[in-house]
């Protein structure tokens, strides 16, 4: 493989993580960009292979200037730290100043605009508005991933009820969501590098927004499902029962600022109105399973990742 490049920002986070372990795996040189470098995951990226940990604040020019230099492929996932309106549009200017050639970056809906009286959930609205700066900015190869993280944005603030798991032993998990059993999912579990995007010689999609001809929208998930077959897939993974009951958002655990807005605006958008999750103009997971063949599905995240993940936080139920 030709020594390629690839830049990613805000690596510790569950999407980038991905994006590196697999693009570090393949060969890529990853410049990894993380806030700060003590942490399970951050410590994990600076141990593999072909990775270089940058640290530091993306309010910082010359600390952007320095991740995309060079680089041919970005992944880029912004966070609701700071203004994320301003560093996502600083960031979209340093990768073109820089020459990159494909830009993907991780964009969410503004379900807002449709005009059918659906809310705009207010983490979500921000990324729509960086993601129609990547659009004016033409970087030569864009990608705008709409991307969801299995289903912890469909859930009350965390995907299991841990204290109930703890008190049970493990022996069975409850998921309390506020969507009704027949609603379908989009989920995905892992992220894509090396095969996220189409070649430079196709035109992109029709999102019902415009057409440009460099640039294309993906709904990044991989698997459909009813809250009922997710716990069942779930429920498989982890080798105990997985419950669902439908029910109100319910606040529990310490959560960041403007979180509840979105929680609420989550409730109202699927609990109500029944949106469609990446709104009306793309589906999943047809074209996302096309791009990469090799994604995680819920079993096999339940039954692979999970527990490593709740181990690292802490419990023990899997013991």
């Amino acid at each position: 493989m030709p020594n390629k490049i690839v830049a990613i920002v805000n690596t510790t986070g569950r999407q980038a993580a991905s994006v590196a372990r697999v693009a570090s795996a393949v060969g890529y040189q990853v410049r990894a960009h993380v806030n700060a470098t003590n942490g399970p995951v951050a410590q994990e990226l600076q141990d593999l292979d072909n990775v270089t940990v940058i640290e530091g604040s993306l309010t910082d020019a010359s600390l952007i200037a320095r991740l995309f230099s060079g680089a041919q492929r970005a992944f880029v996932n912004t966070i609701p730290w700071g203004d994320e309106i301003a560093i996502g549009k600083s960031l979209a200017d340093a990768a073109k100043k820089a020459g990159v050639q494909h830009y993907i970056y991780s964009s969410m809906p503004d379900h807002g605009i449709y005009g059918q009286g659906w809310p705009s959930l207010p983490m979500w609205s921000v990324k729509f508005a960086v993601e129609n700066y990547v659009r004016q900015v033409s970087i030569l190869s864009a990608r705008l991933a709409y991307i969801l993280s299995h289903i912890t944005c469909l859930i009350p603030c965390s995907v299991w009820n841990y204290s109930q798991m703890e008190a049970l032993n493990g022996r069975r998990l409850f998921t309390q969501i506020v969507l009704y059993h027949g609603l379908t999912l989009s989920t995905t579990s892992d992220l894509p590098s090396g095969k996220s995007s189409k070649t430079d010689s196709e035109n992109g999609l029709d999102t019902g927004r415009r057409r440009h001809p460099i640039l294309t929208v993906i709904a990044l998930a991989f698997e459909v499902m009813t809250p009922r077959q997710a716990c069942t897939a779930f429920s498989r993974g982890v080798g105990r029962a997985v419950r669902y009951r439908q029910g109100p958002i319910k606040i529990e655990v310490s959560i960041p600022n403007g979180y509840r807005e979105q929680l609420e605006g989550i409730e109202t958008l699927f609990g109500k109105f029944d949106a469609p999750y990446f709104g009306p103009d793309l589906a999943a997971p047809g074209e996302a399973l096309t791009l990469w063949e090799g994604c995680r599905g819920m079993e096999e995240y339940a039954r692979e990742v999970f527990p490593v993940e709740e181990a690292a936080n802490g419990l023990t139920w899997m013991n």
